[in-house]
């Protein structure tokens, strides 16, 4: 681990060089194809494509928005009542000290079992900014073909259900699947799972006996190409405040503008405390010891890492311009963009506000500033750790009077390529003619750590093509135009069914 401060860019250089490069890096068409059929579970897919349609929809039209409290309880009975009739033995809405997850566990009687990872809850709307409504779960032309719109159309209950439509059809063909599941499905993610641990303790000894864990997961981009990401950063998010009760200046209220002649201002101080974090250019973290825990990558992890590089480099033009971003920091591109995109750590401002900021003219001198602040965090860093340096910075910076106040955090979780599971999910893309693009880790979080540190692999893939995740007029590929690559509804469960197939053909 390294010890001194060079600067964001440099910390991840001398990371990877610590290690000679790989000349080749890993690449998923070494990885044998799928060679199963199961034409008779394929064929009851295809002529059940408008029930399961339906059963999509039946789960879009749920509201069940996390941080409203809204429909939440209604879609984990919802999940269960579903779970019930696909056969499941084990069926438990499970309480927590927010809102419930939901347990299933179905006895194939096989050698392998599998853990489904879900997440019910979903983000909020704002009706007028959809071109349909949010909760209708219509069907409807889409530059991409036939799309089902609806809030968690593919965040996640769209690939969720799918893959649900998918055991439906094994069991009413076969009699049976061919591996044993738990379902563990919870109702806050969208809130950063603060009890989502809760939840997992409950059935832990159970997990531990698994073979790996996967997250049905919509992966084709609108050309048809696949990512995988073998595991994802850990975050940690709080919020910042400053106040006239600890700060100086008005205590109660806002007061009038003229008095900063006389008066301290809190969110100078909120704006002099944030500044203080980081570089001036807002791109180094300047918080002493904050780099210090960052681990090496492994061998393996840098044999991904050079797999993924070309790719990358193919499409940072057209990602910049996705996001309407003019370039990256200090002008990086290719591998050094993608070093620093996969191995580092970020501090960035969320959101920022105090006192008046509607249309014209309010001089105040407001009482109170909060800033909402996350940190994407590699392994080596936890949660408790980075605040901990954070407040301690503060401190010896003069900053004591803010508050730290923290609102959720996990570490980084990984998989090894090697898992059988892994290697069993590419070769069911391999199957389809399709060489996804495995990279080492998301640059964005999820609670994956409390399954990788109960020792299980864990995979978020499958086919389909969503978009607007979080945003107005969200999407699932259900139709796809003609000649299109993307995967349709019925495409994507065939996939997962040939997944719980390879997997239980997999060696171990």
């Amino acid at each position: 681990m390294l010890k001194n401060w060079m600067g964001a860019a440099a910390t991840i250089v001398l990371l990877l060089a610590a290690k000679p490069v790989f000349a080749a890096g890993f690449s998923a068409a070494d990885v044998p194809a799928y060679a199963g059929e199961h034409s008779g579970v394929y064929a009851h897919i295809e002529a059940n494509s408008e029930a399961h349609l339906q059963a999509l929809q039946r789960w879009v039209r749920q509201r069940s928005i996390s941080a409203q409290n809204d429909g939440v309880a209604e879609m984990a009975a919802m999940l269960a009542g579903d779970l019930e009739a696909l056969g499941f033995s084990e069926v438990a809405v499970v309480p927590s000290a927010g809102h419930p997850g939901v347990w299933g566990y179905y006895d194939a009687g096989a050698e392998k079992t599998l853990v489904v990872y879900m997440m019910y809850d979903v983000q909020p709307v704002n009706e007028a900014d959809w071109q349909s409504p949010p909760f209708a779960a219509e069907v409807i032309e889409h530059k991409h073909g036939q799309v089902l719109m609806g809030r968690a159309a593919t965040n996640q209950k769209g690939p969720q259900r799918a893959f649900l439509n998918a055991l439906d059809s094994i069991r009413t063909v076969e009699g049976e699947l061919p591996v044993n599941l738990m379902v563990l499905a919870e109702g806050e993610e969208e809130l950063g799972s603060p009890n989502f641990p809760e939840i997992v303790a409950n059935y832990a000894d159970r997990l531990k006996t698994a073979d790996g864990v996967i997250f049905p997961f919509n992966s084709q981009s609108p050309a048809g190409d696949v990512s995988m990401f073998l595991g994802v950063k850990g975050i940690v998010y709080f919020e910042l405040e400053a106040n006239g009760e600890r700060s100086g200046g008005p205590k109660a209220a806002e007061i009038h503008g003229s008095y900063k002649a006389v008066a301290d201002a809190p969110v100078w101080r909120l704006v002099q405390a944030l500044a203080s974090l980081t570089s001036p250019d807002g791109n180094t973290i300047a918080v002493p010891g904050y780099y210090d825990p960052i681990e090496e990558p492994t061998e393996e992890e840098r044999w991904v890492f050079e797999g993924t590089v070309p790719g990358w480099t193919q499409r940072e033009a057209a990602m910049q311009e996705g996001l309407a971003v003019d370039g990256w920091i200090d002008g990086m591109e290719g591998r050094e963009s993608l070093e620093r995109y996969v191995f580092g750590t970020t501090l960035n401002i969320d959101g920022i506000w105090g006192g008046y900021t509607g249309e014209g003219v309010k001089t105040i001198l407001p009482h109170k500033a909060v800033a909402k602040v996350d940190s994407r965090l590699v392994p080596g860093q936890t949660p408790d750790h980075a605040l901990s340096l954070i407040r301690s910075h503060l401190d010896v910076s003069g900053f004591e009077d803010v508050i730290v106040r923290e609102l959720s955090g996990y570490p980084a979780a990984q998989t090894s390529i090697d898992a059988p599971l892994v290697q069993a999910t590419i070769g069911v893309f391999r199957k389809r003619d399709i060489t996804p693009d495995v990279t080492v880790r998301l640059a964005g979080s999820a609670p994956y750590y409390l399954f990788t540190d109960l020792g299980l692999p864990m995979v978020a893939s499958g086919l389909g093509l969503g978009g607007g995740a979080h945003a107005p007029n969200e999407f699932m590929v259900i139709e796809p135009l003609p000649g299109s690559r993307v995967a349709g509804l019925v495409e994507v469960e065939k996939f997962y069914v040939d997944l719980l197939y390879a997997l239980a053909a997999a060696e171990n």
